[in-house]
């Protein structure tokens, strides 16, 4: 992981940044990553209950992430920068897609989101080595993926309630 200071302002960097950041969440002082896993979990409540426009909604937010993930990289001087918490939003939207949850659920996937993010079990943390904005988002979109199936599994336990 290299670090060199961040590059100054420019107007070519600000789209690129702004979506990396989730329009400057990811500047939190304390939690970047569950304040962009919050973006995502209102980016999740204001899309419509329509399985085509929240899967369009995933594949333009991890092209999006993959893009600016990249040159946030080169942006910040590091790999994987904590600012970039594009990854986050994509992850809490895998979460939640399909899964029948009103705002308990909701909650509840954002948790475990957050609970897979943190630990990245295998093979996200591996996904994670993937060069510039692919490892960026690869290993959010696995841990996406590992909470969805874990709040499934939650929902089918508690006898197929909506939670």
């Amino acid at each position: 992981m290299t670090s060199t200071p961040a590059r100054g302002f420019s107007l070519r960097s600000f789209v690129p940044i702004a979506l990396a950041t989730a329009l400057g969440a990811g500047y939190a002082p304390v939690a970047p990553g569950t304040w962009g896993s919050a973006v995502g979990l209102l980016l999740w409540l204001v899309l419509p209950a329509s399985t085509p426009v929240q899967a369009f909604a995933i594949v333009v937010v991890v092209v999006a992430g993959v893009w600016s993930g990249g040159v946030a990289e080169r942006h910040f001087g590091r790999t994987d920068p904590g600012q970039v918490v594009i990854d986050e939003v994509a992850g809490m939207l895998v979460t939640l897609f399909l899964n029948p949850v009103g705002w308990v659920g909701a909650f509840a996937g954002f948790l475990l989101f957050r609970a897979a993010d943190i630990v990245k079990p295998f093979p996200a943390r591996r996904l994670e080595r993937l060069h510039g904005g692919f490892g960026i988002m690869a290993d959010d979109v696995m841990a996406g993926i590992y909470a969805n199936l874990a709040l499934r599994l939650g929902i089918w336990l508690v006898g197929h309630l909506v939670i």
